[in-house]
């Protein structure tokens, strides 16, 4: 089954601009850690992950009444921003979960990808 874990706020770790070059680099190794588990459990795979820019730089689309309009910004009001994501296909949940304690103290969000042919 495919997940989609929303890595979203910083949740235990300090804001990103405000750490020192050591602790980015440590907060990066945690990744690479997580990519390599991930490489290394069978039936596990990254399909993809990203870093996403902060809502500052956020466009919304939406449709209402048959028309489409176009905002700057996030689509809700929010205090902390969607920081990145992965894509990431996992035999269960349990497993997904016990890979993604490797990664930062983020708050994150995991939703099953559905397939609406099914």
């Amino acid at each position: 089954m495919k997940y989609l874990v929303l890595l979203i706020g910083d949740g235990e770790l300090p804001n990103w601009n405000t750490m020192t070059p050591d602790e980015q680099a440590a907060v990066m190794q945690q990744f690479e850690q997580f990519d390599a588990a991930c490489r290394e459990r069978d039936g596990v795979k990254i399909e993809a992950g990203e870093a996403l820019s902060g809502p500052s730089t956020t466009t919304t689309l939406r449709t209402r009444g048959g028309k489409l309009s176009v905002t700057e910004g996030p689509y809700a009001e929010v205090i902390e921003g969607l920081g990145g994501f992965y894509l990431v296909e996992s035999p269960d949940l349990d497993t997904l979960l016990e890979l993604l304690a490797i990664l930062p103290a983020y708050d994150m969000q995991i939703q099953p990808a559905v397939d609406p042919y099914e």
